[in-house]
């Protein structure tokens, strides 16, 4: 290296030093937070109550605080919270960094028990200080564990409004990076005795690299009911399902449309808007978000739920969607009061009136005012409506928008659309079974003879626009066989060309396909030799849905084996050509080439043992609270060290794979009062707990062992300058290091039993853990 690049990364490394001991915002010191054209905007427009919009100001300047969501539906909840609030946030309050007074974490008073929290730090703060190290680490390592997740605020409220119940069908149209789809999980779990929840949520993406990242995110919640799958939300398509052997169009219980906007609710942590905002932003997103929150409407159930959000406060992309929306259904949509959904949480409800101004500053206040010159840019949908008995209808005022100073948030607004009857602009009704017993999102309701298919006609683009149509050759001709079909007849004639319980990726030829080629999803058959040795093995229950079980190969040796439940195994089977999937399942085994001479060549996976322990009968292990501290922290212990009790068990047991079971004990408030399973092998003479790093840790901690891990010498962390202070960077370096750890000891453990495969999870693309709203 010469003299002149010694020097000129020297100046590099300085310049990153400066940054990261500056105070937040540093790395974006030429990024001025003023945006002259957004204030004249908003004072004009009058959105901030009289004499707040100082307050509002300010507060946009300032860093967004730091919050966190516990994972609700997990049975360690209570635990989790117990930790929270007993170790770490008193460890941290009364601290002083940097001048400013660490206060106690507060939970958010309108989230349900105390399971989110708000503090009064930025997450830069939290990253960056070495007192706060031990929390800091708490947070990565329970993230990874799917335990909490670091969440806006304001993101964790669609969710909460669409009230979503065990059996509810439901669709995440613009879902990544996948916090709020996460949040649709755990409720679909809420009762964690049901391994299969009769509903599941469908999250899609337009982009495919985001779909790696939503993967991730839901990866973390271990459920059978989620499929990730990747689409233009606008033209999202129509699925099927089988119901009593007949072909049933898919209408979805709930629904939530997160579209792509503006972010100008984001300043707080997206700090580059305030350089790039500018008016033009809505305009050219309206037309789009106009066209998700059709097709969303359309393959919405009568009677059920949308949640229509953004973190935008312009009423471009706001009330003016919602009304062109409303008035487009003629009836069928009407907008819900969540006035009292939500209490503690302070709000401003939707206006009914506002203005057009153009990045130079030109405002429009009618559509007749807008010269034919701009007639591309600016829509009559754009305004309010005229007729004021028809916008009183609309109930705009049920509408929410969140400012920022009201609770040191940031910027949001939602609207709760109920579905009352079919859209206006379906034109005939699918060929649905009067007889049969059908849930809510194959029948849309039991006053309306039959219901509309979403898929049968092309939505209507909204009046005036210049929109193209976007379906493909492959949904017409889904079209054109449900018009040849007579009534009552079978429409899986193209199901006939795949054996059954198989289905592969969608051929290229009817289907333009972007990202990468995925695997396919090849369900075991009913008789298929893999599965006897395993039902033997471990004396499953005869209950065990065997039919849910899913390979990722056509041919050779399966590595892993995954189970989905029953109803994601009946979309996944009637719409392989449809739609393109990126992943769907939870594991619950993995190959051990090994394990054939003890009986059984897969070993249970950590990640499906909650699903699947139900119906295990055999190779239990009941251990107690000591038992666990030893599994966990020694790499593998002999059996004697075990208590006398799981001891006497474990020699009754063959070598192999096993289920360490831990059952509370109600009479002893001082040991976690939680159940806890964990994946192990018996050995010759000593036995060991199969988990990840991070959810060992997570137990460690209800067990009250400290876990602390000292930076130094670990190589866990990049060094703090390194990503210029852009916090999703850091997180996924973070992430990615622990991951490759991780691998590391799966590998280290499946080559002890003779696994020379390794785990065919592929490494997924991550990211902020933080949803951008």
């Amino acid at each position: 290296m010469g003299k002149r690049s010694r020097q000129r990364q020297k100046n590099q490394n300085a310049g990153r030093d400066n940054r990261d001991t500056a105070g937040w915002g540093a790395g974006y010191a030429d990024i001025i937070k003023e945006n002259k054209l957004f204030e004249n905007y908003y004072k004009e427009l009058g959105l901030v109550p009289e004499g707040e919009f100082e307050q509002f100001m300010e507060a946009m300047r300032e860093p967004l605080p730091a919050t966190i969501r516990i994972t609700g539906y997990k049975s360690h909840a209570k635990e989790i919270l117990h930790c929270l609030k007993e170790k770490y946030f008193k460890d941290i309050q009364e601290l002083e960094i940097d001048g400013q007074k660490i206060e106690a974490p507060q939970p958010l008073s309108w989230y349900p028990d105390e399971q989110a929290w708000h503090t009064n730090m930025s997450r830069k703060i939290i990253r960056k200080s070495p007192l706060l190290e031990k929390f800091h680490q708490f947070l990565v390592s329970e993230t990874e564990s799917g335990n909490i997740s670091r969440q806006e605020a304001v993101s964790m409220i669609p969710p909460l409004l669409l009230k979503i119940e065990p059996h509810h069908k439901i669709l995440d149209m613009c879902a990544a990076p996948g916090s709020k789809t996460a949040q649709l999980i755990e409720m679909l779990h809420a009762d964690m005795d049901v391994p299969f929840p009769e509903g599941f949520v469908i999250a899609n993406d337009v982009d495919n690299k985001r779909c790696y990242l939503l993967v991730h995110q839901a990866k973390r919640l271990n459920s059978p009911c989620i499929m990730v799958v990747n689409h233009d939300a606008s033209c999202i398509p129509t699925l099927e399902i089988n119901s009593n052997g007949k072909k049933d169009v898919l209408f979805y219980d709930r629904i939530l449309c997160d579209v792509p906007c503006s972010g100008d609710g984001t300043m707080r942590k997206n700090i580059d808007v305030w350089k790039k905002w500018t008016t033009s932003n809505s305009l050219h997103l309206h037309g789009l978000q106009l066209r998700i929150a059709v097709r969303g409407v359309e393959q919405l159930a009568v009677g059920g739920r949308m949640v229509y959000s953004t973190c935008s406060l312009n009423p471009i992309e706001d009330e003016a969607v919602i009304a062109a929306l409303l008035e487009k259904s003629e009836g069928a949509l009407e907008l819900a009061d969540c006035s009292a959904d939500l209490p503690g949480l302070k709000w401003m409800p939707g206006v009914t009136s506002w203005k057009l101004m153009t990045k130079e500053g030109q405002w429009y206040t009618d559509w007749s005012e807008v010269p034919s010159s701009r007639h591309t840019q600016i829509r009559p949908t754009m305004f309010p409506q005229k007729d004021s008995e028809k916008l009183a209808s609309f109930h705009l005022e049920r509408c929410m928008r969140i400012l920022p100073h009201h609770q040191n948030t940031g910027g949001f607004f939602v609207a709760v659309l109920v579905k009352k009857a079919p859209m206006p602009w379906n034109k005939r009704y699918p060929k649905l079974r009067k007889d049969s017993k059908l849930s809510s999102s194959a029948a849309q309701t039991s006053s309306s003879k039959e219901a509309p298919s979403p898929g049968d006609t092309p939505h209507l683009p909204p009046e005036g626009s210049t929109e193209k149509v976007e379906r493909n050759s492959q949904e017409e001709k889904v079209d054109k066989e449900a018009d040849e079909t007579p009534e009552g007849a079978s429409v899986g004639q193209d199901a006939g060309a795949k054996p059954e319980g198989m289905c592969g990726p969608p051929p290229s030829k009817k289907m333009r396909l972007f990202g990468y080629k995925e695997d396919p999803f090849v369900f075991l058959s009913d008789d298929d030799p893999v599965f006897t040795t395993i039902q033997s093995f471990y004396d499953l229950s005869p209950d065990f849905p065997k039919l849910n079980v899913l390979t990722r190969t056509h041919e050779g040796k399966k590595r892993n084996l995954y189970m989905v439940s029953k109803e994601l195994r009946n979309v996944l089977l009637n719409n392989s050509e449809r739609m393109k999937v990126i992943n769907t399942g939870v594991k619950v085994w993995s190959r051990n080439s090994e394990g054939e001479e003890f009986g059984c060549a897969f070993r249970l996976a950590q990640e499906g043992i909650y699903t699947l322990q139900p119906y295990i009968r055999s190779r239990i292990i009941r251990v107690s609270v000591e038992d666990i501290k030893v599994l966990l922290t020694q790499e593998n212990p002999y059996l004697s060290k075990l208590e006398d009790e799981a001891h006497a068990q474990a020699q009754k047991i063959g070598m192999g794979s096993i289920v360490l079971k831990y059952i509370p004990n109600p009479n002893n408030p001082g040991e976690p009062q939680c159940p806890i399973q964990l994946c192990g092998w018996r050995g010759k003479t000593s036995i060991r707990a199969f988990v990840p790093r991070n959810e060992r840790f997570h137990y460690l901690r209800m067990l009250g062992v400290e876990v602390f891990r000292d930076k130094q010498g670990l190589g866990q962390k990049r060094s703090d300058g390194e990503k210029d202070g852009k916090e999703e960077a850091e997180d996924a370096a973070e992430k990615d290091e622990e991951q490759e750890e991780e691998r590391a000891a799966d590998k280290e453990v499946d080559l002890e039993n003779g696994n020379e495969n390794g785990s065919s999870e592929s490494k997924t693309d991550c990211g902020d853990k933080e949803t951008s709203s």
